[in-house]
């Protein structure tokens, strides 16, 4: 029921629905492409655990991050209507890769901007694949700013035009919020699709199934597992932990690069854990909602990383 309805999204991108608030103006999220999976040696400093100051074992998730051009600002007002744009403008120079992704105007008009009803700033960022030997095609996400709204147009001014790294925005040790598409798997069975239970070989009926569909009438109810399409889903994990932020993707490239992906050539974001999503899906990070109190705040030291041929 938490996921109801389980439909196909309507875009690869996730869409952020809210954002977090800082006191300080900058932004609020950053966006990245998935690589891969590897793991990690490093020194355990969570508060409270056995095994504080002996070297563990973590499984990380790889985001490379090239740096984003902030093409654009818009400002949110709240009327009868909800939250509506009230202005919006555009940068004087806008790389040419943008323009398959957006139709805009050869001159924009500059446009002078009020904070008279303004409850919100953001920007429009651009990304960059083609700094990571991606693609050519730019993805163009909205983010949020922080600080009052002053401040966070001032700051938008100011950053309009220019690119933006990922260490301007998060560092190592911090906690973030992902935001991604989960990985496809088309039309699926109840057992894949919601994990029940396999029935006995002696079952009536059907032995991959569930074993009630509820009340007479009522067969198709969303209730009950039923098979239908399973991934390529707007998931959002909460609380997840930056463990380093590497400018060098030496480091962090396998033998033979990532499965799917390809050798690392921008900046790399090392997470904690498993993120949806496959091989080269845009993942936003965005500030988190509220912090999670078993995880440190500070980034641990990191011995070893495995650079061991994926493949």
């Amino acid at each position: 029921m938490q996921f109801w309805p389980r439909t196909r999204s309507p875009r690869m991108t996730a869409r952020i629905r809210s954002w977090g608030t800082l006191k300080d103006a900058k932004l609020l999220g950053f966006p990245g492409y998935k690589a891969g999976m590897t793991h990690i040696m490093y020194i355990e400093n969570r508060p409270g655990t056995p095994a504080k100051g002996e070297e563990s074992s973590m499984p990380v998730t790889v985001i490379e991050c090239p740096p984003i051009r902030i093409i654009g600002i818009k400002t949110i007002k709240n009327d009868y209507n909800g939250l509506t744009t009230a202005q919006h403008g555009w940068t004087e120079k806008i790389d040419k890769n943008v323009s398959r992704a957006l139709n805009l105007p050869a001159t924009p008009k500059k446009v002078e901007f009020s904070t008279d009803g303004v409850v919100e700033v953001r920007v429009i960022a651009a990304t960059q694949p083609h700094l990571a030997n991606l693609k050519k095609t730019p993805e163009i996400v909205e983010l949020g700013v922080g600080g009052n709204i002053e401040q966070g147009l001032e700051y938008a001014k100011k950053i309009l035009g220019t690119d933006i790294k990922v260490a301007d925005v998060f560092s190592a040790g911090q906690q973030v919020d992902a935001h991604s598409v989960t990985k496809g798997k088309g039309f699926q069975g109840p057992v894949k699709r919601h994990g029940v239970m396999i029935r006995s070989h002696k079952a009536e009926k059907t032995k991959r199934g569930p074993a009630s569909l509820g009340p007479w009438g009522n067969a198709r109810t969303y209730r009950v597992a039923h098979a239908g399409q399973t991934g390529f889903q707007r998931r959002t994990e909460y609380n997840k932990w930056v463990v380093k932020i590497d400018a060098k993707p030496e480091q962090v490239n396998p033998a033979g690069g990532f499965v799917r992906y390809g050798q690392l050539a921008a900046d790399a974001l090392l997470v904690k854990g498993s993120i949806g999503g496959s091989a080269k899906r845009l993942v936003t990070f965005t500030q988190p909602k509220r912090m999670h109190p078993r995880i440190p705040k500070t980034a641990p030291e990191i011995t070893h990383i495995s650079v061991v041929s994926k493949q």
